[in-house]
C-alpha cells in the first residue's frame, strides 16, 4: 500500500493561508531516522505521523531537525485529516497518544476542539544562557514541563 501523506492547513479556512503541517499516515512502524528524513524532506515546520491503536492514534511530531514533544497546529491538522478522509467519523473523538500525554479532539461543526494536558508552572531558577538571551532581570521565574515562564517587571521591558 502507498504512504498516505497530506499537507493541512491549520487556522484558517483559506488555501494557503495558516500554519502548514504535514500529517502522514502509517500503516506500519517506521523508526525514528525514517520519519526524521521524511520530515526534512517534508520542509515544514512540523510533520504529524498517525499510526492507529486500539485506543485511538499514536501520534508523533517531528520538524527537520528533531522530534517536538508537543504540536498544537499538527495535532489540529491530524484531527481534521483523520475526519476528511473518513477514518474516523466526524461524530468520534480523536484521541492522540503522545510524549506529552494523552491529547483528544472533537469536531464542533466548523471548529475543532483541542483538549491539552495543564501543565502549570512552579517557580524555578532561569538558566544563566536563558536569562543572557532575553538580556532581562526578571521579576519571576517559573517553569513547565516544556516551558520556562519569565515576567518582567515592566511593560516596557517586554515591549522592547
Amino acid at each position: 500500500m502507498g504512504l498516505r501523506i497530506f499537507q493541512a492547513d491549520a487556522f484558517t479556512d483559506k488555501a494557503f493561508a495558516g500554519n502548514p503541517a504535514a500529517v502522514c499516515l502509517l500503516t506500519e512502524t517506521r523508526d525514528d531516522a525514517w520519519m526524521q528524513n521524511l520530515a526534512r524532506e517534508m520542509n515544514l515546520s512540523e510533520t504529524a505521523f498517525l499510526r492507529k491503536r486500539k485506543d485511538g492514534f499514536g501520534l508523533r511530531w517531528f520538524t527537520p531537525t528533531i522530534e517536538v514533544a508537543l504540536c498544537g497546529h499538527a495535532t489540529l491538522a491530524s484531527a481534521h485529516i483523520l475526519w476528511e478522509t473518513g477514518v474516523l467519523a466526524t461524530k468520534e473523538q480523536a484521541r492522540f497518544h503522545t510524549l506529552s500525554g494523552l491529547l483528544t479532539a472533537e469536531c464542533k461543526g466548523d471548529w475543532i476542539e483541542l483538549n491539552f494536558p495543564a501543565t502549570p508552572e512552579q517557580p524555578a531558577t532561569a538558566p544563566p544562557r536563558l536569562m543572557e538571551a532575553l538580556g532581562v532581570v526578571p521579576k519571576y521565574v517559573g517553569k513547565s514541563k516544556f516551558d520556562y515562564l519569565v515576567e518582567a517587571d515592566k511593560e516596557k521591558t517586554v515591549r522592547n
